[in-house]
């Protein structure tokens, strides 16, 4: 159970990426006054007999139409269509974004979801999302950020959601967890949080997160799994939690780019406690760090190490979904990491340790809907466990998976990835938006 499902859409991500990426090409080829510029396909006479609907021109639609597929080793598989609308300021830039979407899900039947992603400013964005489908799932999501570019004294961060999913999975607790044992829960969450980080420095930045979450941990949704309630009775996070946690991390980034970097290092330290004395149910606490480096080969080709270490001091009372988890395709600072060979969680435990190593290889340029996008390959290796003892040592006992990474870039607005991961239990396929780490 993680928030950031709501982020998670493929047809989204590859509307995103063309829009952009169309964005980008009509602001270089208006620029370039001085460039000859050859005869428009779409104003070329047509040949004698080729005629066709005039609906069938996406050409002249006030809108993108982009079909959407949307899978994962848990969530099934989701088909629909996304009319996009983009909206750009007096300078050419790109100022907000209209994605709504009608989607068929496997498991949930018929469902709609509308978004908007606003950006004021290199400084300032925001977002709202919401959306709901047949049977069981909800969905609402809305952020604003401000100073983004850290050259003020202080970035702000404010998020607000409500989620509704029927497709939590939970396979038991530490690293030797069995596939076999797997159960199914539906949880809704509803959370708060703000985030204030004082920027020493455009590199140096200490932020303190302030979250407030109810969850409810309820039956099954998904009939040819047991439920969660039946197996682990005893779980702590079972039922209703009400949860206030607060959160510091120390962060030093040097990286060339927030969205598509190629050299430079993030080192984060992070630590936070959710006490009873502070209003929680539950109590306990959490430390760790969190680095990721980058090294660019030759004009093609950048190296990524990512690795994490969290620690848990007090855990016992602590929900089993804000335990230490591994698997999936992000990497949350202070929260799980990814094993993209296995599904969202699989892996949930008191500490963890996780490492990762690909290599991210610039292939091609293409050319779709009249936009100029880069296609990258990332081979990958991930590797990672959940152990109790804070003695252990972190190295043994490792969950190894590999894999690739296909990614589309229009540079320096967004990537959108598809990652194919194998290991021991099946192949994981995942899509998302913005890298791993």
């Amino acid at each position: 159970m993680r928030a950031w499902r709501i982020a998670r859409t493929g047809g989204l991500l590859l509307a995103v990426v063309s829009l952009l990426g169309a964005a980008a090409h009509r602001a270089d080829a208006e620029n370039d006054s001085s460039a000859p510029r050859p005869p428009s396909p779409a104003a070329a006479p047509a040949a004698a007999g080729s005629s066709g609907p005039r609906w069938a021109d996406t050409g002249k639609l006030p809108f993108i139409p982009i079909p959407e597929i949307d899978t994962g080793p848990q969530s099934g598989l989701t088909l629909g269509l996304l009319p996009v609308v983009l909206s750009n300021n007096a300078q050419g830039e790109i100022d907000q974004i209209l994605a709504p979407d009608i989607i068929h899900s496997q498991y949930f039947g018929w469902g709609a979801r509308w978004r908007t992603f606003s950006f004021p400013s290199d400084d300032e964005k925001w977002s709202v999302v919401a959306g709901a489908k047949q049977r069981v799932e909800r969905e609402f999501d809305a952020e604003y950020d401000q100073g983004l570019r850290r050259d003020g004294d202080w970035s702000w961060i404010a998020h607000a959601m409500y989620d509704r999913s029927g497709t939590g999975r939970f396979f038991g607790l530490g690293n030797d967890s069995l596939l076999r044992n797997q159960t199914n829960y539906t949880e809704s969450q509803t959370r708060l949080e703000l985030t204030a980080a004082r920027n020493f420095s455009r590199a140096v930045q200490l932020s303190y997160l302030a979250r407030a979450e109810h969850v409810e941990i309820g039956p099954r949704s998904l009939a040819f799994l047991p439920s969660t309630q039946t197996l682990y009775p005893t779980l702590p996070g079972l039922g209703h939690v009400t949860d206030l946690q607060q959160r510091l991390v120390l962060t030093y980034d040097t990286r060339d780019s927030d969205v598509v970097p190629r050299s430079g290092e993030r080192l984060a330290a992070f630590a936070g406690i959710s006490a009873h004395a502070l209003g929680s149910i539950r109590s306990y606490t959490f430390l760790g760090v969190d680095m990721t480096t980058y090294q660019a080969v030759g004009p093609d080709l950048t190296v990524v190490a990512h690795a994490a270490l969290r620690y848990m001091p007090t855990y016992i009372d602590a929900p089993f979904w804000d335990l230490s988890a591994l698997g999936g395709d992000r990497s949350i600072i202070g929260e799980a990491q990814p094993l993209r060979a296995y599904g969202d969680d699989r892996f949930v435990g008191r500490n963890s340790f996780a490492t990762s190593l690909e290599a991210r290889f610039r292939v091609s340029d293409f050319h779709v809907f009249d936009t100029d996008l880069k296609l990258e390959l990332a081979p990958f290796v991930d590797s990672g466990k959940v152990f109790d003892a804070m003695s252990k040592s972190p190295l043994s006992h490792l969950h190894v998976g590999g894999g690739m990474g296909f990614r589309v870039i229009a540079s320096p607005y967004v990537v959108a990835y598809v990652d194919v991961g194998f290991g021991k239990e099946s192949a994981a396929v995942f899509s998302g938006i913005d890298y791993p780490f």
